[in-house]
């Protein structure tokens, strides 16, 4: 079993700074409009030659309600007649995207998130499922990942039995705080008890997983009042837990303004908040994952870390990171062997572009050889906390401290710091250095000094 994380506050303050999520490598930030639809044709005909297996990602953007804290891409509606226009030219979408591919081609993963799932009636669920089994090979085994995304006040047994009975096998819960003040300055009005209803129809439905989602640093949280929410998610045992950190950018998302900035806790109380969560999860038995991410120890995804299996895509954490994962919907990103690509995040334009029979794709980029390196570096920090560097070298023919000899400096100050340490043949990442796993990966990300810093979240 990988050692405990340990909590060093003074690493901590000098590490804690801003940075990417590493969902890839290069980031989305690189994305640019030079890569468009042939370029994903030309992958898809490589993912079809190889038969390669398949992650399908279903962006459903709509909401009935907004809440203050978000920063996905999503229209407000009460109007859920909206739906029907996008769901067709959805439709029209995997239809391109499904004649490329292979019926060999197995749907090992499926994913649908928001906006919220849900928002669709149970008629527009039913038919787009039987679209994407219509033109994809979905397993009917339920051998499958098949998870979506749940709002408890959009969510009922009813919708909980339809969802099994389309396929979906995992739930993920958008919870954040249960404390009412907090919920009324994000305006997410949510019940402990309509919580527990959804997660109770999960188990009794058999779903195979579920996942909870937390953030901290939200507008009058404290890190009593955040442990009390902690405490009572622990009673509901989900499979997984994100706790996410709250990144306060209302110059970038607009509901943010919204948000009393006076209101927000201070930095300290947030890694008050952080580190009573990370104790009171590790006493409760979960392990640290990485990043945001907890897990039960008999998780796949704990599996996997253990079995240095694990793998990170643009859904997170993942045991299928072998797969291609083609993105479907407004703002959807696929990666596609070395083309990551992003159809357009205007609703708008995406369905007109689709109206027009053209694929929406309007951004993206092709991954070149040194890109591929890192991000195989990167990958292998990020999922397993140490990094081979023979397996690297044999992997990309390289030697690896002559190729990133100029990075020896940075990486032997955080050694003598305490985050790493640091080997002829490896890296390993130290448990007081797990927290700050990003900060390690920053030093081979290539790109980053070109960036502007401001347009990612803090490490913690």
């Amino acid at each position: 079993m990988l050692d405990a994380i340990r909590w060093d506050t003074d690493l901590i303050r000098r590490y804690d700074l801003a940075g990417p999520r590493y969902t890839s490598y290069p980031t989305a930030v690189q994305f640019n409009s030079q890569v468009g639809t042939f370029d994903l044709f030309h992958a898809l005909r490589d993912s079809r030659k190889a038969l390669r297996p398949l992650s399908l990602y279903v962006h459903v953007p709509f909401c009935a309600n907004i809440c203050y804290y978000c920063a996905c891409n999503k229209v407000i509606t009460k109007d859920r007649g909206r739906a029907q226009p996008y769901l067709q030219r959805l439709e029209q979408e995997i239809q391109l995207i499904a004649c490329h591919l292979e019926p060999a081609q197995k749907v090992e993963q499926l994913h649908f998130g928001g906006g919220t799932p849900t928002f669709l009636s149970h008629d527009e669920l039913r038919q787009l499922m039987a679209h994407l089994r219509k033109h994809f090979n979905l397993l009917d085994d339920d051998s499958g990942d098949y998870g979506i995304e749940i709002d408890p006040r959009e969510a009922d047994w009813s919708t909980m039995g339809l969802l099994r009975e389309l396929g979906f096998n995992r739930v993920s819960i958008g919870l954040q705080d249960l404390d009412p003040a907090v919920q009324r300055a994000v305006n997410r009005l949510q019940s402990l008890e309509e919580t527990r209803a959804v997660i109770d129809a999960a188990r009794t439905l058999q779903f195979r997983s579920i996942n909870i989602d937390l953030i901290y640093g939200l507008p009058k949280q404290t890190p009593e009042n955040f442990a009390r929410t902690v405490e009572e998610v622990i009673s509901l045992q989900p499979d997984r837990l994100s706790v996410f950190n709250y990144a306060h950018l209302p110059e970038r998302f607009m509901p943010q303004r919204r948000i009393n900035s006076h209101e927000l806790p201070s930095p300290a109380q947030k890694l008050d908040m952080l580190q009573r969560t990370i104790e009171q999860l590790t006493a409760a038995g979960y392990r640290y994952i990485g990043m945001d991410h907890f897990a039960l120890p008999d998780d796949e995804l704990a599996i996997a870390q253990e079995e240095q299996t694990l793998q990170r895509n643009f859904q997170g954490y993942t045991t299928h990171g072998h797969c291609d994962l083609i993105g479907l919907g407004v703002s959807a990103i696929s990666q596609i062997g070395d083309l990551y690509c992003q159809n357009n995040s205007d609703l708008n334009q995406y369905q007109n572009t689709l109206a027009a029979a053209q694929l929406a794709t309007s951004r993206g980029l092709v991954c070149n050889a040194d890109d591929r390196l890192r991000r195989a570096v990167i990958q292998q920090l990020i999922c397993n906390f140490s990094l081979e560097f023979a397996e690297i070298e044999q992997a990309f023919n390289i030697d690896f401290q002559g190729y990133f000899g100029a990075l020896w400096p940075q990486l032997q100050g955080m050694a003598n710091d305490g985050l790493i340490t640091l080997e002829r043949e490896r890296i390993e990442v130290l448990p007081a250095g797990r927290l700050l796993v990003r900060s390690v990966c920053m030093v081979f990300d290539a790109y980053l000094e070109q960036q502007n810093r401001q347009r990612f979240s803090r490490v913690i």
